[in-house]
């Protein structure tokens, strides 16, 4: 905010307390644990023979946007209803089946979808049923972010490698659009995500070992630690600035310190490859999808398990919250032996509402 000169009559902004150190106790911080035995998940079916793949919880929490079956995004509000005839409907834009969606961070309505099939990046806002942006891709994207100003986005695609958007002016426009970012700035990557800060980026590749930190947006490689044997699927970012998970091929996920990329914390209660992670809004907790029919959630400063929520198939995403203990997770009905019941598409909801 300009300051008009006036430094000496503003009010400073309110300070966050600060986080207490490393080394402090889980114990010691009396965290009081939810009660997550008292919840039971509640399901939304959508007939569908396709899995739901993406679900993403708009900034402030009121919206929950929902991809994976067809060519449209729907975006529910929880907190007045999940029925299904109640979704907000986006379409028009995408040819194909939607994969992923991803919501600005800085703006309530703002969200952008992209498909693998259609290879094309769409921008929305949540206020009016039309897109307000089409970019279409020479490559096929598998997964969207933002940076934490809301300016820049990355995609990777389904050749591994990671690319940028950037929202800008071009010359004798008057209106700011999403635009390619230069050229030849691109890394290896399998999924990614933007530091806090927005300086930088944590890669993973679903064939290596090892996470990948860049600067950015110079891309030059920081750090390099050691993560997975075979591969690193899953990655997420504490809400505190402290950890960010990683989940692999082994079933395992590790906590890492990102002052010093060492392995604070390992966690081996699943016992499955890993699909997703998400940190609650607190940073208390890790929620952790698999392969199989279970959610585990463990307390992160202990890595112990603290509730196993049991699913009706296996779970592509998971993602809590950003300011309740409730996470919205999303997949497909698991086909019973000796049935002829065809499987169904799920947006889940689980904990305190």
């Amino acid at each position: 905010m300009a300051t008009n000169g006036k430094e000496d009559d503003e009010i400073p902004p309110p300070q966050r307390p600060p986080s207490p150190p490393l080394h402090t106790t889980y114990a010691a911080r009396a965290v009081h644990t939810p009660n997550f035995s008292a919840f039971r998940p509640r399901d939304i079916k959508i007939p569908s023979p396709h899995t739901m793949s993406y679900v993403a919880w708009s900034c402030d929490g009121r919206k929950l946007a929902a991809v994976g079956i067809d060519k449209i995004v729907r975006v529910w509000q929880p907190e007045k209803t999940m029925e299904i005839r109640a979704a907000s409907i986006y379409s028009g834009a995408h040819a194909d089946d939607v994969d992923h969606v991803s919501w600005n961070p800085t703006h309530p309505e703002l969200f952008v979808s992209s498909s693998q099939k259609d290879r094309k990046i769409v921008f929305w806002d949540a206020r009016q049923s039309r897109s307000i942006q089409q970019i279409a891709l020479k490559l096929t994207p598998t997964q969207t972010g933002y940076a934490p100003d809301g300016k820049t986005i990355f995609y990777v695609s389904a050749g591994h490698s990671l690319y940028f958007l950037e929202l800008g002016r071009n010359p004798g426009e008057t209106k700011d659009t999403w635009r390619t970012a230069e050229e030849g700035r691109t890394v290896v990557a399998s999924s990614a995500l933007f530091n806090h800060a927005g300086d930088g980026i944590v890669a993973s590749f679903h064939s290596e070992h090892t996470l990948r930190v860049f600067d950015y947006p110079a891309l030059t490689i920081q750090e390099n630690p050691a993560a997975h044997v075979g591969g690193c699927i899953a990655i997420a970012q504490d809400p505190r600035g402290r950890y960010i998970a990683s989940g692999g091929h082994d079933s395992i996920v590790n906590l890492f310190d990102v002052t010093e990329w060492i392995c604070a914390r390992t966690i081996t209660c699943c016992d499955h490859a890993i699909n997703a992670l998400s940190f609650s809004h607190d940073g208390e907790y890790l929620a952790i999808s698999n392969t199989s029919t279970y959610i585990d959630i463990c307390a992160v400063e202990t890595g112990m398990p603290i509730h196993r929520v049991p699913t009706a198939g296996p779970v592509s995403t998971v993602t809590w919250h950003p300011s309740k203990h409730l996470i919205a997770f999303c997949g497909q009905t698991k086909v019973r032996e000796g049935t002829t019941t065809p499987p169904t598409a799920l947006v889940s909801l689980f904990g305190a509402n």
